[in-house]
């Protein structure tokens, strides 16, 4: 899933600490959450592309996405539908991380007083899958496809691409933004990734502001 992919991107596996800042994880999870469910067909958006609504809203086998349709009591545009399912995300897919096996979450103090957590990796094999994929589309080395590309626009929409990769900053930035708007994807998935990334700009812009 995309949501797992790309918390996994943003661990650092020598300290298990984070590479960017929680308030650019949270709506980036978000946007990956929404576009899981735009792709499942639950989610679509308004023939005028401005709204999300539920579409389906037969249950479904996983309990994160399940509460993200929760959350739609009524059309929304992506900015606020980003704001509503980001919330308690961040723990629900770490959870779902650690009963899969590949995470494992160890408490820790900042400056020996304040409390926090490290993400251990304990399942390399995944975690060296997904870091391996996205990384060589964002240096260049292959083009995107829509997983990709779909992970590489999100951290793009948070700025946060030369936090997770390594290399030259300003060529990193050059190039996620160029894949972020790229013809990687069917209409319909291109679509739903440029309005999500909309939403996921203007939440991220909206908190950084204190709105």
């Amino acid at each position: 899933m995309l949501h797992e992919d790309l918390m996994l991107l943003c661990i650092n596996q020598q300290n298990g600490r984070m590479l960017a800042n929680s308030t650019s994880v949270d709506n980036a999870l978000a946007g990956a959450v929404l576009i899981e469910l735009v792709n499942s067909g639950r989610v679509a958006f308004e023939p005028n592309g401005k709204k999300l609504q539920v579409a389906d809203p037969s249950p479904l086998n996983d309990r994160l996405l399940q509460e993200a349709v929760s959350r739609f009591d009524k059309p929304m545009r992506a900015q606020r539908a980003v704001e509503r399912v980001r919330k308690k995300l961040w723990d629900n897919v770490v959870a779902q991380l650690v009963d899969r096996g590949v995470v494992r979450v160890q408490p820790r103090k900042v400056l020996g007083i304040f409390p926090a957590k490290s993400y251990l990796i304990t399942d390399e094999r995944a975690y060296d899958e997904v870091r391996k994929a996205v990384g060589e589309v964002a240096a260049g080395y292959r083009g995107p496809d829509e997983r990709t590309g779909s992970l590489i626009t999100l951290l793009y929409a948070v700025n946060a691409v030369h936090h997770v990769f390594e290399g030259d900053k300003r060529e990193l930035k050059k190039r996620a933004k160029d894949i972020s708007a790229g013809h990687w994807a069917g209409d319909a998935v291109r679509r739903a990734v440029e309005a999500v990334q909309g939403g996921v700009t203007a939440a991220a812009s909206a908190a950084a502001s204190g709105e």
